[in-house]
C-alpha cells in the first residue's frame, strides 16, 4: 500500500505564495509519475502540474510561468512551489502518484487566497 500525506496549505493574500509537500510511502516502484490536482469548490477536480522520476515537468496552462514542481527521489516528496497566487487559485490541492496500474491518492490540502 502507498500513502501520500500533503503539507503547506493555508491562506495567502493575492500575489503571495505557498509551497507544498507531498511525502509518499510504502511500496513505490522507482519510476513514476507525481502529480498535483485542485479542486475549487463546485468545480471539477483538474491537473494541475506532473513531474516524472527522470524530472520532466508539465503544467496546466492556467499556472504555467507561476507554478514551480520538484522533487526528491530520494525522500519520494513532491513539492509545488505556488507564486503570483490568484483567488481564482483558491481550492484543495491534491497529491497523485502513478506508476504501472497503480495510482494513488493524498488527503488534500487546503488553498484559500484572498483578494
Amino acid at each position: 500500500q502507498v500513502q501520500l500525506v500533503e503539507s503547506g496549505g493555508g491562506l495567502v493574500q493575492a500575489g503571495g505564495s505557498l509551497r507544498l509537500s507531498c511525502a509518499a510511502s510504502g511500496s513505490i516502484f522507482s519510476t513514476n509519475v507525481m502529480k498535483w490536482y485542485r479542486q475549487a469548490p463546485g468545480k471539477q477536480r483538474e491537473w494541475v502540474a506532473g513531474i516524472t522520476s527522470g524530472g520532466s515537468t508539465n503544467y496546466a496552462d492556467s499556472v504555467k510561468g507561476r507554478f514551480t514542481i520538484s522533487r526528491d527521489n530520494a525522500k519520494n516528496t513532491v513539492y509545488l512551489q505556488m507564486n503570483s497566487l490568484k483567488p481564482e487559485d483558491t481550492a484543495v490541492y491534491y497529491c497523485n502518484i502513478v506508476f504501472g496500474i497503480a495510482n494513488f491518492w493524498g488527503q488534500g490540502t487546503q488553498v484559500t487566497v484572498s483578494s
